[in-house]
């Protein structure tokens, strides 16, 4: 089974780079929380937008390849198995313009309702748009 993506592209600026010339891990991270947000408010019902909110609860990355200032990068996501609790798990890939992959993630993210600040079992219906297989 393949869940349907999301693709965002992303250029690696002087800001990202650290002292070893590359994209700087913390930089990937960030880029892993920007592509998951922009996932989340393009398919996401606008009600569910105001009502949850998303907190990470656990990374896993592999950082497979370097990237430089002035790299395009190409960030892929998809959700994987289906949630438990509270808590959905996402994939992130990104690649190159070489097609290379550049590191790979695994997130597991935790949502929260806005009113209560706690974390709730995750509504069927705000699930739904991210099972979508292509």
């Amino acid at each position: 089974m393949i869940r349907s993506a999301f693709e965002l592209t992303l250029t690696a600026g002087p800001e990202h780079i650290d002292e070893l010339g590359h994209v700087n891990n913390a930089v990937w991270v960030q880029w892993m929380e920007q592509v998951a947000v922009t996932h989340w408010r393009s398919v996401a019902d606008p009600a569910h937008q105001e009502a949850y909110f998303w907190v990470v609860v656990r990374h896993e990355i592999d950082y497979l390849r370097a990237a430089f200032a002035g790299d395009r990068i190409t960030a892929r996501t998809w959700v994987g198995e289906a949630p438990k609790g509270a808590r959905f798990d996402r994939h992130v890939e990104f690649t190159g313009t070489d097609g290379r992959l550049c590191v790979r993630s695994r997130t597991d993210w935790a949502i929260i309702d806005k009113a209560s600040g706690r974390p709730i079992r995750l509504p069927p219906e705000v699930v739904a748009p991210f099972m979508a297989e292509e």
